[in-house]
């Protein structure tokens, strides 16, 4: 989490246990990229812990903690989401939709990677939160191409429950954005992995109409 590094370790661990048993229920190999979505997160708030103590610690923990963190915040989430999504969707219009964004997704995060390198991103505490500062420019363009992919992309799914988690992650990013503006990455990084939650909801009710698909 982005208030402490015990709130990211606790976080983190509790979704790393979700995680696990979220990606056993997977029955088929397309489905096990989306059934990973909560273990990543897991993975990501654990890193954003040592980020936290990397703070009273040597400088060089902090740089590799803060680039760890940053790969999965700018680069691994618009790639992933809308891949995991496109595997999950059975033939049709729907599909062909959701490669659209996977694309789009490519596009910013091959910028975003590109900044990292160029411009590596520096992280603080600042008011209670962890301020990660990130120099790269067209920032309403990356953010809106970001968001397309990462959420937007969701919702072109014929899964009821993928479409919760892509609508859920949207809302929060503009909650996160309007009380957190300053340390909206880790704030929205937080929220998100919380309501991954959601991922496992499309398998543990497979029987329940809200798991039905959508006619495409």
């Amino acid at each position: 989490m982005c208030f402490s590094a015990t709130a990211s370790f606790g976080s983190g661990t509790l979704l790393l246990a979700i995680g696990t048993v979220t990606l056993r229920m997977a029955r088929r190999p397309a489905e096990r990229p989306y059934a990973a979505i909560p273990l990543l997160f897991a993975v990501q708030q654990l890193v954003e812990g040592v980020v936290w103590l990397s703070f009273s610690g040597p400088a060089w923990l902090n740089f590799t903690a803060t680039q760890a963190y940053s790969l999965f915040s700018h680069v691994l989430w618009p790639v992933y989401i809308p891949l995991a999504a496109w595997l999950l969707e059975p033939g049709g219009p729907r599909r062909r939709g959701l490669f659209s964004f996977l694309a789009v997704g490519l596009a910013v995060g091959a910028y975003l990677l590109y900044n990292l390198v160029v411009n590596p991103i520096l992280a603080r505490p600042v008011g209670g939160h962890v301020d990660y500062q990130s120099p790269h420019f067209y920032i309403a363009a990356s953010m809106t191409l970001y968001l397309l992919a990462t959420t937007v992309s969701l919702l072109v799914s014929s899964h009821v429950w993928v479409k919760v988690f892509g609508a859920l992650a949207l809302g929060a990013s503009f909650l996160s954005y309007l009380f957190y503006a300053r340390w909206f990455i880790s704030v929205w990084c937080f929220f998100a992995a919380l309501l991954s939650v959601a991922v496992a909801l499309h398998f543990v009710a497979p029987r329940s109409i809200l798991h039905q698909r959508i006619p495409s």
